[in-house]
């Protein structure tokens, strides 16, 4: 029987062996990185060179990263401690920024999924200063990527901050949180080959950020609790193994690409959602007319291809997204699509099987169609 075939990236990364090796080197080793004794030292110096090692994939000074248990954490604390009464997000955000504040304002975006810069422009007139802007960087479900540097633009007209999800974004596409003038950066290490349960806030230097849990004042008393010694070690090790391969993604882009050139030659009743804007280079999100995105989810597993179909962070739930109802209100094909996320150990042969079983299920649901009529 064939290998099984991971296009599932975005959901979580394979552990790369760098962070297999750091974290079981961190294991055999003993010390709270807040004790002043030589093991305690050694903690807090394999911690910080990881944060320089986040730090750095991410253009930042290591003094500005802060430690959390993942990328929801990591959001909810940038919204929660911003100081900030008001919280204007897009509609296309994940669900760790939604659910972490609610009453936030939605803006809408348009048919890709990009941002409406005019109904930020009007949503801060009235707000001002005392908002912080939320925007993913890239969107986990179509990979579309955001006019950072713009929306960064108009917020600084009003005096409002920006925080940005670049849970996605980070190792796939260079990422500049200081050219750009973020003030506010979600990371997490699982997404980039390192391991679940530790993620990372930039926070911009002089920006004051009101801690949300209290208690021996670790992370500079921005973060209390004893830090995920092991699991940092780790997503340092990740993440510089991200800065230095940057550029193989232009490969996998390549086999994304060849995907989607399949799916268009099918013919009718498929559809790429955010191809005419600019995306992540591994990420393809594709309706198939007549047959729903857990179907198709359920028939490529059974070929030995793992994908999924929206957001993989809501315990399993199946429910219509609300990425491509934002983006095409009430439109059918948000219920049948699938989201097919590749990495750096997929192949071109991943891709020919790939191909193939998407193939099959066009012409089921083609055939479908046809006896319906």
């Amino acid at each position: 029987m064939p290998a099984a075939i991971y296009a599932d990236y975005n959901a979580t990364a394979p552990l790369r062996d760098v962070a297999i090796e750091a974290m079981t080197g961190a294991m055999r080793s003993v010390g709270n990185p807040s004790s002043v004794h030589g093991q305690g030292r050694a903690a807090r110096a394999a911690i910080e060179k990881a944060r320089a090692q986040v730090a750095a994939l991410i253009g930042a000074a290591p003094d500005a990263v802060v430690f959390t248990s993942g990328g929801t954490e990591a959001s909810a604390l940038a919204l929660r401690g911003s100081g900030r009464r008001h919280v204007v997000t897009s509609a296309v955000e994940h669900e760790a920024v939604l659910a972490a504040v609610p009453d936030a304002v939605r803006l809408p975006v348009d048919p890709d999924g990009i941002l409406d810069l005019d109904a930020l422009q009007s949503a801060l007139e009235t707000r001002g200063p005392e908002t912080v802007v939320s925007v993913q960087w890239a969107n986990n479900e179509t990979g579309a990527l955001q006019p950072m540097a713009e929306i960064v633009g108009v917020a600084r007209k009003f005096g409002a901050l920006v925080h940005s999800d670049a849970v996605q974004a980070a190792g796939k596409v260079a990422l500049d949180v200081t050219s750009v003038g973020a003030d506010l950066l979600s990371l997490s290490a699982h997404k980039i080959g390192g391991p679940a349960g530790v993620g990372a806030l930039y926070v911009r230097e002089g920006l004051d950020l009101v801690a949300q849990q209290s208690g021996g004042g670790q992370e500079k008393g921005r973060r209390s609790g004893t830090e995920n010694k092991i699991g940092i070690i780790g997503f340092g090790a990740a993440a510089e193994a991200a800065c230095e391969t940057l550029a193989d993604w232009d490969r996998v882009a390549g086999l994304r690409d060849r995907f989607e050139a399949a799916v268009r030659a099918a013919g009718p009743g498929a559809r790429i959602f955010s191809a005419a804007v600019p995306r992540l280079p591994n990420t393809s999100c594709v309706s198939l007319s007549g047959m729903r995105g857990e179907t198709q989810v359920i028939a490529l597993d059974l070929a030995g291809i793992a994908v999924s179909s929206g957001a993989a962070c809501s315990s399993g739930k199946v429910r219509r997204s609300h990425v491509l109802d934002a983006m095409d209100p009430g439109s059918p094909d948000a219920e049948s699509a699938i989201r097919v996320s590749l990495g750096w150990d997929s192949t071109d042969e991943d891709i020919d099987r790939l191909v193939g079983a998407w193939c099959d299920l066009y012409n089921r649901a083609s055939a479908d169609a046809q006896r319906s009529a």
